[in-house]
């Protein structure tokens, strides 16, 4: 046999094994699987889409007064590799990962854990937020290490240096079209990229409250009335 065929023939027999890996999250028809206030969240052109409807009372105000979250409910994550498409016309949403589920709400599910975060405007895009927990752990284009705070307080994060530009970095996402985002979380050691740049890189030592294992949610967040809209997901355990 040729040397470019067998290298072929390998490759066609490793592709289903790495396949084999990939979890399905998202049929890309309705919201099995996942929980959450279906009057805020549904599918629509094969997208899971989260709305904030305006207050009719104050319509420059979304309805909402706390932030919800639709929650995969059939599995929990540790150590994976996600990608997924957003877009978002105005306010502010994000993945949650690593997280827990706390007392719902009034409007739906409430988590707390690591938030890959994202928005309209020009700020939050790629940071590291942990909601309800210990606030932003990295702004965009830095790479931290998050060390115990003394007797238990609020950790002290340290900067060890820079994933990119953060100006560039934003300058690369497309306001109200597709973006794609892409979480890396092993260990300790969580990454978080937008349309192929490195926007976080975040080594969490303290370990008492560095999450090691939970749920994934999509957020919608209270503020002005918003759209969500998420696509084209594929998750990957890591080994």
């Amino acid at each position: 046999m040729k040397p470019f065929r067998t290298l072929a023939l390998l490759a066609a027999l490793t592709l289903p094994a790495f396949a084999a890996d990939e979890v399905t999250i998202f049929n890309g028809t309705d919201l099995t699987g996942w929980e959450g206030n279906k009057d805020l969240w549904s599918v629509q052109d094969g997208t899971i889409t989260g709305i904030t409807p305006p207050d009719p009372a104050n319509p420059e105000k979304g309805i909402i007064k706390h932030n919800t979250f639709l929650v995969w409910k059939a599995g929990k994550v540790s150590d994976f590799e996600l990608t997924f498409q957003y877009r978002i016309e105005k306010g502010n949403s994000g993945v949650q990962y690593r997280s827990k589920e706390l007392a719902p709400g009034e409007f739906g599910p409430i988590i707390t854990g690591y938030q890959a975060d994202f928005e309209a405007g020009d700020k939050y895009s790629g940071i590291l937020y942990e909601e309800r927990g210990r606030g932003i752990l990295a702004l965009r284009g830095e790479k931290t290490t998050i060390k115990p705070g003394a007797d238990g307080k609020k950790p002290v994060v340290e900067k060890a240096g820079t994933t990119g530009d953060s100006a560039a970095i934003q300058a690369s996402i497309k306001k109200e079209d597709w973006n794609e985002y892409k979480i890396v979380a092993k260990g300790n050691h969580v990454q978080h990229f937008i349309n192929g740049m490195q926007t976080i890189d975040v080594t969490d030592e303290d370990a008492a409250n560095a999450p090691k294992e939970g749920l994934l949610a999509l957020q919608i967040h209270q503020g002005p009335p918003m759209k969500v809209q998420f696509k084209n997901f594929k998750l990957v355990p890591l080994k």
